[in-house]
């Protein structure tokens, strides 16, 4: 496979992976006891008026601005940690299932404590465990794209067969 089949497929692999990485995020996050009890007790109704009630007093470009950062954290969340293991993966040649799932899930989960930058919450408190939920489920998150990847592109890193017409000469 010439290299740019090879950056096609990577690219392929990349746009099937990260939806996946966002479908687990958003099943672990309504999965999650304490965020699904939140949303039972505000509901669809609840959520939408709050969001109005914050919006009537913030100016439109700061809700704008607000709605951009955002999504600007969720994409950092979603694209950069199985983009990041597909790289490092492409250019070392690694074929391992082990290398896309857990290089992506580690940096997935790493990402909010690296952002947050201060001190962890006191153990054994609230934010604290609530901390240690999103952490499990960002795993998961990286984990699912990471191996998405690996399923449809990681596995035929290196191969010889690729090689075979370069070799030939």
């Amino acid at each position: 496979m010439t290299w740019l089949g090879r950056l096609l497929l990577a690219a392929f692999a990349l746009i099937v992976a990260i939806p996946a990485g966002a479908l687990t995020f958003g099943a672990g996050v309504l999965l999650d006891p304490s965020f699904r009890e939140a949303l039972g007790e505000l509901g669809l109704v609840g959520l939408f008026a709050g969001l109005s009630d914050l919006a009537q007093g913030v100016p439109p470009d700061m809700a704008v601005m607000a709605v951009i950062l955002f999504a600007q954290a969720l994409s950092l969340l979603l694209i950069l940690p199985p983009t990041l293991a597909a790289l490092v993966g492409e250019m070392l040649g690694l074929r391992s299932p082990f290398w896309y799932g857990g290089a992506a899930a580690g940096l997935t989960a790493l990402l909010p404590w690296l952002a947050r930058g201060g001190p962890p919450p006191a153990a054994g408190s609230v934010a604290s465990a609530a901390e240690a939920r999103l952490a499990a489920i960002l795993l998961v998150t990286g984990a699912v794209s990471g191996l998405v990847y690996w399923l449809i592109a990681g596995r035929s890193v290196g191969d010889r067969t690729q090689r075979r017409g370069a070799d030939a000469f």
